[in-house]
């Protein structure tokens, strides 16, 4: 439990990121279902939290974060063994450190977990935590290529939580006494932290599974459908409601994208960015439905606000991509003109619609809604709030967004 506050605290410090400025909570906050309530959220260069937040105008941001802020709902779990939109960091026994991720040999040891490598690509990310340019430590470790190591990224931080007296006596508990805090103790923590606070799984569904319990008729009927005539389940398997794998349904393509380093701003090809091969182009990790209600807005832009819109674009992915109204979008303005650029991009959205491997389907408003009932089924309102809940205040004495 010691490491699991230790985490908590840290979590919500923003001494983790280059301006002092940002902490995990900002994109990941209990107030907004563990995400930040926006399709496209805004990192380092914000102030505030969800829709509430405001463009820092003494440190403007180049830009929109390029993806959909994930919730992170029961990623604890044993069953999750990729993360990120696109699978990039994923467990993998041929690797020394037991982790594939993008880094490769850059990578630091010591991570117990996927859940807990995950920490390390937020805090390299300029538009996320980091900061620009050479705006502060990280961000100028960064820019000469200063990751791993004395001096790098991670060294700088884990050297701002150790000279905090508060994070050194914490640390000495999990820790040999006074053993250095390495980047990936930290991360370590912050992994303990969200497998104990976000395990979602006494659910109405949950119950229904080991006592039996019934469900309301319209969630009942729901779950005949979603496991039947509308074969949800050929992509929303398993306990968690996902295969673990990726698919392509013409999902639409709003804001900066994840290509721009390709020179190919806005266009985002998903897991093809991750494999090299044109197979996995726009294909992305199938998302867990629990606590749906909380994890708006959905894809991995956040193009659709409602359950319902994303629930109907399922029907039919192409006429949906076809007609998609970026009205449905939740993006903080000032709106760039190009962040709906590739909408009028027909050879883009040409390519997009040919990946999708869904096939139109009818269903009646009646049986939409009663999987929608079924999806509400998935909620486990005990988790609603969280578990331990925001600190008041945290080690370095940064503000916490609450």
């Amino acid at each position: 439990m010691a490491s699991v506050e230790l985490g908590r605290l840290l979590f919500y410090d923003p001494i983790l990121s280059g301006n002092k400025t940002v902490s995990c909570a900002t994109c990941h906050h209990p107030r907004y279902g563990t995400g930040d309530g926006l399709s496209l959220g805004v990192g380092d260069g914000g102030l505030g939290l969800g829709f509430e937040r405001v463009i820092d105008p003494n440190n403007p941001p180049q830009q929109r974060i390029s993806r959909n802020a994930p919730a992170l709902f029961n990623l604890g779990a044993s069953e999750f063994k990729h993360l990120f939109h696109d699978g990039r960091l994923e467990e993998d026994p041929t690797h020394i450190s037991g982790i594939r991720t993008p880094l490769g040999a850059e990578m630091e040891t010591g991570f117990e977990s996927v859940l807990a490598a995950q920490a390390m690509f937020t805090v390299l990310s300029s538009d996320e935590m980091a900061g620009h340019h050479s705006e502060n430590d990280v961000a100028e470790a960064l820019r000469r290529g200063l990751v791993t190591g004395p001096g790098g990224a991670w060294d700088i931080l884990a050297k701002r939580v150790e000279i905090i007296p508060a994070y050194r006596k914490s640390f000495n508990v999990v820790l040999p006494e006074n053993a250095p805090i390495h980047f990936h103790d930290i991360a370590n923590a912050l992994a303990d932290f969200i497998r104990f606070e976000w395990r979602a799984d006494n659910s109405p569904f949950d119950r229904f599974l080991q006592t039996g319990a019934s469900l309301p008729h319209a969630a009942s009927k729901g779950m005949e459908l979603f496991y039947g005539k509308a074969q949800c389940d050929r992509c929303h398997s398993g306990l968690f409601q996902t295969d673990h794998s990726f698919h392509a349904i013409a999902m639409p393509q709003i804001g900066p994208g994840k290509a721009a380093l390709l020179g190919q701003r806005n266009r985002d090809v998903g897991r093809m960015l991750v494999t090299g091969d044109s197979q996995d182009a726009y294909k992305f990790r199938t998302p867990s439905l629990r606590n749906l209600l909380e994890t708006g807005p959905y894809g991995h832009a956040g193009a659709f606000a409602t359950i319902e819109s994303v629930v109907r674009h399922h029907l039919d992915p192409i006429a949906s991509l076809r007609a998609y109204d970026s009205r449905q979008a939740l993006l903080l303005p000032p709106h760039d003109v190009s962040d709906f650029a590739l909408l009028a991009d027909m050879s883009e959205m040409n390519l997009i619609a040919s990946a999708n491997e869904l096939t139109p389907m009818t269903l009646s408003d009646q049986e939409i809604d009663q999987i929608l009932a079924f999806l509400r089924s998935l909620h486990d309102q005990g988790n609603a709030e969280s578990r331990l809940g925001v600190p008041s205040t945290v080690p370095s004495g940064l503000p916490v967004e609450k």
